[in-house]
């Protein structure tokens, strides 16, 4: 089935989210613009989510009209801290070794701008970790790609194959993109 949404901007240089859309059947163009992903103080995990797709939104607000342009952010939350995406090997040793043998919340906020509108939403996913080796998180960062991800992991990828255990919520959120939503969404907006 085709779809029959107007244009659509995928303003996002992830090729995760890009092969998702793909496998949704959605015909899309990327465009890409650098945002300051900065965020003020005092929010809570989905409302700095949310602030920050909007403001990815809002970079493309004076450039199209009645194209829907998609935009989004995932944070990994464990214990109320943010981990975002790691500096170097020693930082993603730390951020796995903090995911071994616990629970962290998978968090995306979406927002679709068409004609200066943008409606936002969210996704919660729990993450369940099975303990890690460090030899593990080791060959990980030797045969993995864990630099471009928050969470240091991509659920897809060797690392989280062998070390989720199970999640509540969307698969495809903790990928990057929750696809169910995103597709109800877009029905709802046009």
């Amino acid at each position: 089935m085709t779809n029959s949404f107007p244009p659509i901007i995928l303003a996002s240089k992830s090729p995760r989210r890009q092969e998702l859309l793909k496998l949704m059947g959605i015909d899309f163009r990327i465009a890409l613009k650098e945002v300051d992903e900065t965020f003020p103080e005092g929010l809570t995990p989905p409302e700095i989510a949310l602030y920050i797709s909007e403001r990815k939104a809002k970079a493309f607000d004076e450039l199209v009209d009645d194209e829907i342009v998609i935009t989004a952010d995932t944070i990994v939350v464990i214990n109320g801290k943010i981990l975002g995406k790691p500096e170097d090997d020693k930082h993603v040793i730390e951020i796995l070794s903090t995911l071994s043998g616990n629970m962290h919340e998978v968090i995306t906020a979406v927002s679709l701008l068409q004609n200066g509108h943008i409606h936002s939403f969210y996704e919660v996913s729990e993450v369940f970790f099975k303990a890690i080796t460090r030899e593990q998180i080791e060959y990980y960062i030797k045969n993995g790609n864990p630099m471009d991800k928050a969470g240091a992991y991509g659920i897809q990828e060797w690392i989280g194959l062998i070390a989720i255990e199970r999640i509540n919520g969307s698969y495809t959120n903790v990928v990057g993109l929750p696809t169910h939503r995103l597709y109800q969404e877009l029905c709802n907006f046009k």
